[in-house]
């Protein structure tokens, strides 16, 4: 496990097909599937290109992260760039995140420990002991249930045919071992017709769902390769594409449009959320695009 310290800057969802994707107060991952209403949530593939392409092949990108000091790398190049703006989901802070492996899993919010001690405090609070002990109520947990009182389209279906994550698929699964929730992703593998890197890509996430045992309630997320930078970038920003896709001394492609993920364990992520990383046993591979 890394010791990198990193928080979660912002997060985003849409239900519908646009470039950019609006804040929230939170956002509710849904195990093996994605974001809780958001658009590109499935087991198959949801984006547009992708499904035209092949809709059989499996969904690796249901959690589209990219590093906040990516938008000030960019801005010195005269682009304004804000949180959601180039479509991502989660907008991490002091995290390396194309620097990271594949197999790579990041887990959001506060450890069991320190969410019991909250819950704790908050049971204290609310039994009326806070007056007598000097604890106030701002002391139990801060109630939000969900993504800012959003529930998503629980009746729409995808490009696919598959229902966008609404009410209750995919949740309760704290208890399951990684495996077991990631079942239907690596499925939809099994029976597609996988290129080299997409294959390698699936071989690093069965492996981290392998190493899941299921006791770790925090929402998290397994890293499978890197976005795929295409033209539209120029549409939302004219000459952006450059920044954001770029050659290394070596004459090799460097792709900086972020991460994509599959959601190993359901929950609810905020803004200001810790970000644990747990690194894959070495030796460790680059990212490559999925």
């Amino acid at each position: 496990m890394s010791d990198a310290p990193g928080m979660v800057a912002a997060v985003s969802r849409n239900d519908a097909y646009t470039f950019t994707k609006p804040n929230r107060d939170a956002i509710e991952l849904v195990a093996g599937l994605g974001v809780e209403g958001d658009v590109h949530a499935g087991v198959h593939v949801r984006h547009r290109s992708r499904v035209r392409a092949d809709p059989t092949q499996p969904n690796l990108r249901q959690v589209h992260l990219i590093q906040e000091e990516l938008f000030a790398e960019v801005a010195e190049k005269g682009y304004d760039v804000p949180a959601g703006g180039l479509g991502e989901n989660v907008t991490t802070r002091g995290l390396n995140l194309l620097g990271m492996p594949p197999g790579t899993i990041l887990r959001f919010g506060p450890p069991a420990t320190e969410r019991a001690a909250g819950a704790e405090t908050g049971r204290v609070a609310e039994s009326g002991l806070g007056a007598e002990t000097g604890l106030g109520a701002e002391t139990g947990p801060d109630g939000e249930t969900g993504p800012d009182g959003e529930t998503g389209p629980d009746g729409e279906t995808g490009p696919d045919g598959e229902r966008a994550p609404g009410g209750g698929e995919g949740r309760g699964k704290g208890s399951q071992d990684g495996m077991a929730v990631l079942r239907g992703v690596l499925a939809a593998a099994g029976a597609a017709s996988l290129d080299e890197a997409t294959a390698r890509a699936v071989a690093a996430v069965a492996a981290a769902a392998g190493r899941d045992a299921g006791d770790d309630p925090r929402p998290a997320v397994v890293l499978a390769g890197l976005r795929n930078p295409c033209v539209q970038i120029n549409g939302f920003r004219s000459g952006l594409l450059k920044e954001v896709l770029t050659q290394d001394a070596a004459g090799n492609v460097v792709r900086k449009a972020g991460v994509m993920a599959v959601v190993l364990r359901g929950g609810v992520i905020h803004p200001g959320d810790p970000v644990a990383v747990e690194l894959p046993p070495g030796p460790h591979a680059p990212l490559e695009r999925v």
